[in-house]
């Protein structure tokens, strides 16, 4: 009670002093009105108040308190008295000079009407002072507002920036930065690449010329930070335009986007802190998402890993298509409890369910899939460090390739009619125990896939987990072979290399380095790899699942692989630091299982093209399914029993599978790689 009776106080303090200033504006407008048509009635006769004429100074004492009522009405209409006066700008002056002309106008004809003609001088010298004395007092506040700020800036320690892009963005960016008393910043030169602005002024600041002038101007005008308006460049521009502006040293923000523009967002609080990503130099990749959507409108949706990088962007990216029913499945009640919190505010509508459990426990995901029946799986559950693993390769083996087939194993028998694996580059000639336990993925979805198209579906073996022990009796959902009969499930795969952002990737390292000042740690020189976004591999993932057919390996076209030292350098650059001198860079040497580069396909696998040209499907390797799946079983025992050559084993069955590391890297193939990056990095130079 007590705190609504002072929000109500607070309320009416505030009308009253709003009030009082309307009415103190009101005052000084009655007085101006009138005083202005006096002033030039005294300047038409000399500046003599003796030599004006009886009837003119009759007819203005006369009409005088009748213009000041239409002179208030009108501009109470025009709502001169309800705008806030510190923020005046172009929209008060426009409506301060309509109701001058409007009300001067008023004054001609009703003075003439009612008590005749005076001087056409009268009519014009008046309008002008009226119009003068009525814009000063209100233009007045904000000058004075202004020249506080300059005076405190020029006490205090200022920014000096370089604002690249003299479009709307840079244009709304300038003056927020003008307007603020909070900010310290002063835009001292303008870049555009339209040469009809150069040499041209915005707000009195100089655009001073193209991309090729920044270096030359940062130096000219002493510069610390660039700010980066242009939300409608092609990532190509963008790219180019960065790789100036990271040799400045300067600090750099960017404007994300055009819906910024677009909502009217754009602030300097709207930049942000230039990316990586923003230096990978091409488009992001473009699905038609409506096909995608209108695939999972409706449908029970499941996603193993639910609350990771990818298993939650999946999760926000389906909530907002209208599935009947999502579920958010994940290990780790952390992960999976922010996503679900998240999705319960922005869908509340949504008829969502989150569990926790472990995609190894085969009576776990049968009991998941009989209550929910999920139409559609996202299979993003696994473990996916590679350093961790070379030391638990049980764990991989357990989690990544067990936990896929018992998972897919129960989406069979359950009418599931879609089950995409998320898999990895690294599955390819995998020299890690990571990469063979993704392949080996990879390997049982194709393995269940060409069982189910021949109708054998009831040869795949049933595995059974660790806790059931030693006891040999199927599940009771197995005895029913009618089950096998109609089996439908399409199951495929989908390879990207590494995400940029995810949980332990590259970049969040680099950048938690640079703020502790040091040092950035890469594992050589030369390792090269393929970086894709976050929305890009969900995307694919959702696009896999819409036009599976079956057994396909879907591969993204990411680019030119890119070096990790030229991330990094780029990365202390970007944060206003110079590589080697303020920030070291130091090399830790490759790790265990660690490759140069990470290929997308093997070598014997062919590549076929998507509606997309971006997305490819890969050939699979044809391989013996009956001798795989009879292996499966030792393979999990020996993994639950953690036996030591759990890696001889999984090479037995994977047989790209090198443990010798970088060995395996042809000196062609590499080669070729290193030239494509290098020129990638020459061109970025």
């Amino acid at each position: 009670m007590k705190e609504a009776i002072k929000k109500k106080k607070n309320k009416r303090f505030g009308a009253e002093h709003w009030v009082v200033i309307a009415w103190l504006l009101a005052f000084y407008d009655a007085i101006s009105v009138s005083v202005s048509y006096f002033f030039a009635l005294w300047m038409r006769f000399d500046c003599k108040y003796s030599q004006i004429p009886e009837n003119y100074l009759n007819n203005w004492m006369k009409f005088t308190p009748i213009y000041i009522l239409i002179a208030l009405a009108v501009f109470a209409y025009l709502r001169l008295y309800k705008s806030l006066w510190r923020f005046a700008s172009y929209s008060e002056l426009v409506r301060t000079a309509a109701a001058c002309f409007v009300t001067a106008n008023l004054h001609v004809i009703g003075i003439s009407l009612i008590f005749g003609n005076m001087p056409v001088s009268y009519y014009i010298v008046g309008g002008i002072v009226q119009f003068c004395l009525v814009i000063s007092i209100r233009f007045a506040y904000r000058m004075v507002l202004l020249l506080r700020k300059r005076q405190k800036t020029e006490g205090a320690v200022t920014q000096n920036v370089m604002l690249i892009g003299a479009g709307a963005a840079g244009r709304m960016i300038l003056r927020d930065i003008n307007r603020s008393q909070e900010l310290n910043d002063k835009v001292k030169c303008i870049i555009d690449d339209n040469s009809n602005k150069w040499n041209r002024y915005i707000d009195g600041t100089p655009i001073v010329g193209g991309r090729e002038s920044i270096l030359e101007n940062v130096e000219r005008y002493k510069i610390q930070k660039i700010y980066i308006a242009l939300p409608s460049a092609s990532a190509e521009d963008k790219r180019d335009i960065l790789n100036i502006c990271k040799e400045t040293g300067c600090e750099l923000k960017n404007l994300p986007g055009m819906y910024q523009l677009v909502g009217g967002e754009v602030t300097v609080s709207s930049l942000k802190d230039v990316s990586i990503e923003d230096l990978l130099g091409r488009e992001p990749i473009k699905v038609d998402m409506n096909e995608v959507y209108s695939f999972i409108h409706g449908k029970t949706v499941l996603v193993t890993g639910g609350g990771g990088s990818i298993g939650s962007e999946l999760c926000r990216q389906v909530a907002k298509h209208h599935p009947k029913r999502l579920i958010i499945f994940d290990i780790y009640e952390n992960n999976a409890y922010s996503i679900q919190l998240e999705l319960r505010e922005k869908h509340p509508e949504l008829d969502l369910v989150t569990l926790i459990g472990s995609v190894r426990d085969s009576r776990k995901m049968f009991q998941v899939f009989d209550y929910y029946r999920p139409d559609v799986v996202y299979h993003a559950a696994a473990h996916k460090h590679v350093p961790l693993m070379e030391d638990s390769p049980c764990e991989a083996i357990k989690n990544n390739a067990i936990g896929t087939y018992k998972t897919a194993y129960a989406a069979m028998l359950h009418g599931c009619k879609r089950f995409v694996l998320i898999s990895t580059d690294k599955a390819v000639n995998p020299t890690n125990i990571m990469g063979a336990s993704k392949r080996l993925c990879e390997m049982i979805i194709q393995s269940f896939d060409a069982k189910i198209k021949e109708g054998k579906a009831d040869e795949i073996p049933q595995l059974f987990t660790h806790e059931i022990k030693n006891e040999r009796k199927k599940l009771d959902v197995v005895k029913n072979r009618e089950l096998f009969k109609n089996i439908k499930t399409e199951f495929v795969a989908l390879r990207f290399g590494n995400v940029l952002g995810s949980n332990g990737s590259v970049i969040p390292i680099f950048k938690k380095q640079i703020e502790k000042g040091g040092p950035v740690t890469v594992t050589h020189p030369d390792i090269i790899r393929y970086f894709m976004t976050i929305p890009e591999a969900v995307s694919l993932v959702l696009l896999a699942g819409t036009y599976a057919k079956g057994g396909e390996i879907f591969v993204l076209d990411m680019g030119s692989p890119v070096k990790i030292d030229t991330l990094a350098r780029n990365l202390i650059r970007l944060s206003g630091f110079k590589p080697d001198i303020d920030i070291k860079i130091e090399y830790t040497g490759l790790r265990p299982g660690e490759k140069l580069y990470e290929e997308k396909l093997m070598a014997e696998e062919g590549l076929k093209k998507t509606e997309n040209e971006k997305i490819h499907i890969g050939c699979p390797i044809p391989f013996d399914t009956n001798e795989f799946l009879a292996q499966l079983d030792n393979l999990m025992e020996a993994a639950y029993s953690n036996r030591k050559d759990i890696r001889d084993l999984v090479a037995a069955l994977v047989s790209t599978y090198h443990q010798e590391g970088v060995e395996v890297v042809s000196t062609e193939t590499y080669k070729e790689l290193m030239d494509e990056a290098l020129a990638s990095d020459e061109e970025d130079n």
